[in-house]
């Protein structure tokens, strides 16, 4: 049953199969994955209302071509970018409206970020972001290597220069001091000269140790609540360790663990800031039986009100 703490949200599942952003391809796959993982009756059995609008398509390609030769999917991206933008300015519509983007590889976030930051405009309130990745994803088309946009969705979120004739012009930007980043463990060297000065939060993995995870996201927590802000969070699946969570295609080890996880969800669900969500890059092809899958859908239910004495109990 749904807390007392939280009044029923109107959940509204989006897919976003993307895969044009990541390395690897399985990510399109990652929608009905969390489909056929109970995603809808996990919400629905807490007492929200549940509505599946579908998955986006993006829009009609246009040519690109960019200096930078390693960019893979430019226009692709750039098309998915602005159909996600669309997607969520209008799904974010109403009151109690809780939209849910299932990926997808993480380049989605380039649409949902700047979809929400103009919904968060027009409301007059200021749009946070909690950020759980191994990843920043704070390259700008010109610095990245590998060529992989999901690596650079929250430069262009944030307003970095460079997407510019690329990219769909952001509805809106996020303010870089309004975000926070945990769990983050693999920076390139452009994006940790990028970050020094940027006035976005970090708690690395060394920092978790070192503090816990309970006071550094209370911290933010406070800050949201003082900013009456909206808060979105963009889980991503190699913020988990990839013990408990093998299926995505950018692992990185020493992760977040079962309980570390849960706890940051049931510390969102106290607060009841939480008003949108990302469940990215799972790739249901590495997955195991379904394992990962599984447990992105029970952290969504810990965020939206399952206790710690009503988890199920499963076999593998």
């Amino acid at each position: 049953m749904l807390s007392s703490t939280m009044k029923p949200k109107q959940c509204r599942l989006i897919g976003a199969p993307v895969q044009d952003g990541a390395g690897r391809l399985g990510c399109e796959m990652g929608p009905s994955a969390f489909r056929t993982a109970g995603i809808a009756r996990a919400l629905a059995d807490l007492g929200h209302s549940v509505t599946d609008l579908g998955n986006v398509s993006p829009v009609p390609l246009r040519p690109l071509s960019h200096g930078n030769a390693a960019l893979k999917c430019l226009p692709e991206v750039a098309g998915w970018t602005a159909a996600l933008a669309g997607a969520a300015y209008e799904a974010s519509a109403g009151p109690d409206a809780m939209p849910i983007f299932m990926g997808g590889d993480h380049s989605l976030a380039a649409g949902t970020l700047t979809g929400l930051a103009r919904r968060a405009s027009d409301m007059g309130r200021e749009l946070f972001v909690l950020w759980l990745d191994a990843h920043t994803d704070f390259h700008t088309l010109d610095s990245t290597e590998s060529g992989n946009l999901h690596g650079v969705p929250m430069a262009y979120a944030t307003g970095r220069p460079g997407f510019q004739g690329y990219f769909p012009p952001a509805p809106a930007h996020v303010d870089p001091h309004n975000v926070c980043m945990m769990g983050i463990r693999s920076v390139d060297p452009a994006e940790q000269r990028a970050l020094e000065n940027s006035g976005i939060t970090i708690h690395d993995m060394r920092k978790i140790d070192e503090f816990g995870i309970a006071p550094l996201l209370r911290a933010f927590l406070q800050r949201v609540a003082d900013a009456n802000g909206l808060l979105h969070v963009s889980l991503d699946v190699d913020f988990l360790d990839p013990g408990i969570a093998p299926g995505v295609g950018t692992t990185v080890p020493g992760g977040a663990t079962f309980r570390e996880a849960h706890l940051i969800m049931e510390m969102l669900h106290d607060t009841g800031l939480v008003s949108s969500v990302d469940l990215v890059e799972l790739n249901p092809f590495l997955d195991d039986r379904g394992r990962t899958a599984i447990l992105m859908v029970d952290l969504l239910a810990s965020l939206m009100g399952r206790r710690v004495l009503d988890y199920p109990t499963r076999s593998f």
